[in-house]
């Protein structure tokens, strides 16, 4: 262990470097109970005083949905601040998926990772796709590139990456393959919000990219998500989809669903956008202070960043390997007993589940670095007001297990 870090906690340092018996070592069961809990998040939200004025507007002008000016006014500032062309808001990012994969008539099988929230995959099972699923890479815990080939079919039509905890997929590699096999590429950016890679926006690649704003996201609407649109006849298609398929007051064009964000969380929104900045570098903050606390422990391994020049700090997931003294599963068991609440994100895999096992790729052993990762990782919690305090309690647990 690098001692470096432990002379930033004084009072904890001589109990970890000489031998203390486990009696008194022991935390009261008293004090524990006293403890405030840590989640693995809390969303960041807008002042209440702030948000009040936006409602009264909402109460005065009485629209609710369907486009309203708050609607119309963050899908522009978003555009704006994501560097991409166009954004259409949905209520969700499952929805936004969906839509995604209907407005460009994806059939037969999309090939897709097991490393991620069920959400990817369910998305094409409503869509009635069939899911191929390939291996992750070690490094990006991202579809592995160098496997997507083998996977292809005759039926193959799409493939469905993960930007995986806001870590950018090797895009250029995944788009060559894909145009050599005239393939459709949509990327799940749920985890991605504001990430840039060397070419800008990370959300610029591919056919489509998604978004989702759900309450645990760096940026929330309570609920929501988006589709990032690379022109405005896309836009204007996906807008119709999104409201049943409405051109005008009579005329209905396609089979939509209805999808429209709120004119509440597009006040929510409104008002998140303007303090997000801050709000992404508090999150590095943590994640720069957790890296240089577990640099040197034996056995954690901290997943790196990959391709991102401009990072969002969504996520803080580490590996528990087999040189650290307790295993994934007793590590999760020893935060809960000190009131902390990592999530095993994600365990198990989406492939794993009874609706997915079924597919001959989702047979565990075409899947071993998933697998093991899915068995190995913790997400340690990560927010902006997560008080220096608090994310001592995080790391302090970790030590006490070596």
């Amino acid at each position: 262990m690098d001692n470096r870090f432990l002379n930033s906690f004084p009072a904890q340092r001589d109990a970890y470097l000489e031998p203390v018996p486990p009696e008194e070592c022991a935390e009261p069961p008293a004090s524990l109970a006293q403890l405030e809990p840590i989640y693995v998040t809390r969303p960041h939200l807008p002042a209440l005083d702030e948000l009040l004025p936006e409602l009264e507007g909402i109460w005065e002008r009485a629209v609710l949905t369907n486009n309203g000016p708050l609607h119309q006014r963050l899908e522009r500032k978003l555009a704006k601040y994501l560097d991409v062309p166009y954004v259409s808001l949905f209520l969700s990012g499952t929805t936004a998926l969906m839509t995604a994969l209907q407005y460009l008539n994806v059939q037969g099988e999309v090939i897709t990772t097991p490393y991620s929230f069920v959400a990817t995959s369910h998305a094409l099972l409503w869509n009635r796709l069939t899911p191929v699923f390939v291996d992750i890479d070690a490094a990006t815990l991202n579809l592995d590139p160098a496997k997507l080939e083998a996977a292809i079919t005759a039926d193959t039509t799409a493939i469905l990456p993960v930007h995986c905890y806001g870590n950018p997929c090797d895009v250029a590699a995944i788009q060559e393959i894909a145009d050599r096999h005239d393939l459709k590429v949509i990327y799940d950016a749920a985890h991605a919000f504001g990430v840039n890679d060397d070419r800008g926006s990370i959300l610029a690649h591919g056919d489509l990219s998604t978004l989702s704003f759900h309450a645990t996201k760096v940026f929330n609407t309570f609920e929501g998500g988006a589709i990032v649109c690379r022109d405005a006849a896309t836009k204007k298609r996906i807008d119709r989809m999104k409201n049943f398929g409405f051109v005008d007051e009579t005329t209905v064009v396609a089979a939509g669903i209805n999808g429209k964000l709120s004119e509440f969380s597009a006040a929510v929104g409104l008002l998140a956008l303007d303090s997000i900045d801050g709000a992404i570098a508090q999150r590095g903050e943590v994640d720069r202070r957790y890296r240089e606390a577990l640099a040197g422990v034996r056995g954690i391994s901290c997943v790196p960043r990959a391709r991102q020049r401009r990072d969002n700090f969504a996520y803080f997931p580490i590996l528990v390997g087999s040189e650290f003294p307790r295993n994934r599963d007793e590590l999760y068991e020893a935060f809960v007993e000190r009131r902390v609440f990592p999530r095993k994100y994600f365990y198990p895999l989406i492939s794993s589940h009874q609706m997915y096992s079924h597919f001959p790729s989702a047979d565990e052993a075409r899947l071993p670095v998933a697998s093991a990762v899915a068995e190995s990782v913790l997400c340690l919690p990560i927010y902006p007001d997560l008080s220096t305090e608090n994310q001592d309690r995080v790391i302090d647990t970790i030590l006490r297990a070596v």
